[in-house]
């Protein structure tokens, strides 16, 4: 891997012909990327549960009903049963990568703890599973024209509705989606 290639706190956005399930239209957030391969949050897909159901299966209480009714996300298919919490950088768990000055993500009940009696971080995002990649594995995809990149912001993880973040991901790059052929081809 190049070092301008590093995808670190980018947005993978799935082009509008990627048809595997996993990742059909979807915006994935990397929080990590080297020469061993690279780690993402899928950060559109919410699930049919919302942090209430998560609390109640770990039996952590819950101070208030916002707190309660925040969906979870299906962040990949990669451990699908782990916990990953993308968040605002304003403070460190148990086990919190640092990505950014701005955004983490962290993986330790005590964020889940601290959400649930509103003493956790501002701006959150529950996922379960990752998205995974192995050495070289991204970049090929990349070759193929699977993937759109581009800087990743974390007002559209965290401010945005999830059915507006794919486009919004690719509006950062000047990209309308919805313009996109479906079709590849060569010169």
């Amino acid at each position: 891997m190049r070092p301008e290639t590093n995808l670190t706190n980018h947005f993978l956005i799935a082009m509008p012909r990627l048809e595997d399930p996993n990742f059909f239209h979807t915006v994935t957030y990397i929080c990590e990327h080297t020469t061993d391969g690279a780690m993402g949050i899928v950060i559109n897909r919410p699930m049919d549960l919302h942090l209430a159901d998560i609390f109640e299966q770990l039996e952590i209480q819950i101070s208030t009903n916002d707190i309660a009714e925040q969906p979870v996300y299906i962040g990949g298919p990669v451990q699908s049963d782990r916990g990953f919490v993308l968040h605002d950088s304003s403070t460190e768990w148990a086990s919190t990568l640092k990505v950014t000055a701005e955004i983490s993500v962290t993986t330790s009940l005590d964020i889940l703890e601290a959400i649930a009696t509103g003493k956790g971080p501002e701006h959150n995002l529950v996922a379960l599973g990752y998205a995974g990649w192995g050495a070289g594995q991204l970049e090929s995809e990349l070759a193929q024209n699977a993937w759109l990149s581009g800087p990743a912001e974390s007002d559209i993880i965290f401010n945005r509705a999830s059915d507006e973040r794919w486009q919004a991901a690719a509006d950062l790059l000047g990209v309308d989606l919805n313009l996109l052929s479906g079709d590849t081809g060569h010169a």
